[in-house]
C-alpha cells in the first residue's frame, strides 16, 4: 500500500530560498547542475534535496544517530499527515511530497540506508554495497524523475541507476575522509582479493597502488551505470534534460577527477573546479538539445538493477495530473536559447571563481 502527502502549500518563498541557501553551501554540484532545471523542477528538486541533506547530516553529525534517526522518522510522518515540522526543509519537501505523489515507500528506504549508516554497516560485496547505494541515493533519482512526472518503470529504473552510479563515485571520492570517521564502504571482497586486510587498514588508512586498483574498479561500475542512465535521460521532459545530464557530467567528472588523481582519495579529496564546472554545464545544455532514441529500451523492470526491484516493482505507473515542467508556451518563453544558456553560464561560474579567489587572498595577506 502506498502512502502519499495529505496537504500542500506549506512551504514559502523564504523557505525555498533557505533550502538554496544550504544546498549552495554544502551540495554544489547539485547547486549547479539546478541552474538549467525549470522552475517548476527546481522549486520540489530543492525541497527534496535539502530534506535529504538535512537528514544525512544529522545521522553524521548527531552525538547519538539512533535518536536523530528516530526523530527523522516522526517528521517523516509529519510531512505525510500534512503536518510537517516548523523547518524550512520539512515544508518544502511537503510540498514535493503532495504536489507529485511521492510514495513515502521512498523517503523510508532513504531513512534505512541512514540507519545502516547509523550502525556503521559495511559491505561484503558489490551487490551488498548496491543494495545501500540504492536506498541513500538511488531513491533520490527515483524521486526527482518523479518531481519531472516521469512515472515509466524504464525512465524510473534508470533514474535509480544514475542515483546509485552517483553514490558509488561518492565512496571513491571520500574513501580517506571515510576512514578517519571509521567507516569503510569499499566491497570487503575486492580489499581481501587485492591484499589488503579491511581491519587493519581501517586501523591505519594509507594509500598504497593495492588500493588504487579498487577505487579504480569502483568507478568502472559507477561509469557503467552512468552509461545505461543514458536512455533514461532522454526520455524525460525536454525542459528537465539539460539539468540531469548536468548532474550526470558533473558527478561523472568528479570521478575522472580522482582519477586524475592517480586513484589516491585517501590524502585528498577531488574536487572539480568552478571553470570545468562551467564548461561541463555547457556540454550538457549542448547534449541536451541532440536526438536520442529509446528504442530498444522497452519492457519494463527487466533492465532494473537486481538490488532495486523491492523498491521498484511497487512503485504507482499513473502519469501524475500535474503540468509537463517546460511544456507550456509561456514556459517555453522563460527559457533563452540554447547558445545564450551557455554563454550565461560560462560568465555566472566566472563570476564565481572570481567571488571565491578574492577570500582566498584576503586570508594569505592576513
Amino acid at each position: 500500500m502506498q502512502t502519499y502527502c495529505s496537504a500542500s502549500g506549506f512551504a514559502s518563498v523564504a523557505d525555498v530560498a533557505a533550502c538554496r541557501a544550504m544546498l549552495r553551501g554544502g551540495s554544489r554540484t547539485f547547486f549547479a547542475a539546478s541552474l538549467v532545471l525549470p522552475l517548476g523542477v527546481r522549486k520540489p528538486a530543492t525541497g527534496l534535496y535539502a530534506f535529504c541533506r538535512m537528514a544525512d547530516d544529522a545521522i553524521d553529525l548527531k552525538m547519538d544517530p539512533r535518536a536523530a534517526l528516530r526523530d527523522l522518522h516522526d517528521r517523516l510522518g509529519a510531512i505525510y499527515a500534512g503536518t510537517p515540522a516548523d523547518i524550512a526543509a520539512d515544508r518544502a519537501f511537503g510540498d514535493c511530497v503532495s504536489r507529485h505523489a511521492i510514495p513515502k515507500a521512498l523517503p523510508l528506504a532513504l531513512l534505512e540506508g541512514f540507519a545502516w549508516d547509523a550502525e556503521m554497516r559495511r559491505y561484503q560485496t558489490l551487490s551488498d554495497l548496491m543494495c545501500y547505494a540504492v536506498r541513500v541515493a538511488g531513491t533520490v533519482g527515483v524521486m526527482m524523475a518523479m518531481t519531472m512526472g516521469v512515472r515509466d518503470p524504464v525512465t524510473l529504473a534508470r533514474a535509480c541507476d544514475l542515483g546509485v552510479a552517483m553514490q558509488l563515485t561518492n565512496v571513491a571520492r571520500d574513501v580517506g575522509e571515510d576512514a578517519r570517521r571509521g567507516r569503510l564502504y569499499l566491497p570487503l571482497d575486492w580489499l581481501l582479493e587485492a591484499g589488503i586486510e579491511p581491519q587493519s587498514w581501517l586501523a591505519d588508512p594509507k594509500f598504497t597502488p593495492a588500493l588504487g586498483a579498487v577505487i579504480e574498479r569502483l568507478l568502472k561500475s559507477a561509469e557503467q551505470l552512468y552509461a545505461r542512465s543514458e536512455a533514461g535521460l532522454s526520455r524525460l521532459p525536454a525542459a528537465c534534460r539539460p539539468g540531469m545530464y548536468a548532474a550526470r557530467l558533473l558527478y561523472a567528472e568528479i570521478g575522472h577527477e580522482v582519477a586524475r588523481r592517480k586513484y589516491d582519495s585517501v590524502n585528498q579529496r577531488a574536487v572539480v573546479p568552478w571553470r570545468r564546472k562551467a564548461r561541463i554545464l555547457a556540454d550538457a545544455l549542448l547534449a541536451a538539445t541532440a536526438r536520442h532514441s529509446s528504442a530498444g529500451h522497452v519492457g519494463a523492470l527487466k533492465e532494473a538493477l537486481q538490488e532495486a526491484l523491492f523498491l521498484l516493482a511497487p512503485l504507482p505507473t499513473a502519469v501524475v495530473d500535474a503540468p509537463v515542467p517546460g511544456g507550456s508556451a509561456r514556459e517555453a518563453t522563460r527559457w533563452p536559447r540554447i547558445e545564450d544558456r551557455v554563454i550565461w553560464l560560462v560568465e555566472l561560474f566566472e563570476r564565481l571563481e572570481r567571488r571565491e579567489r578574492v577570500p582566498a587572498a584576503l586570508e594569505v595577506k592576513t
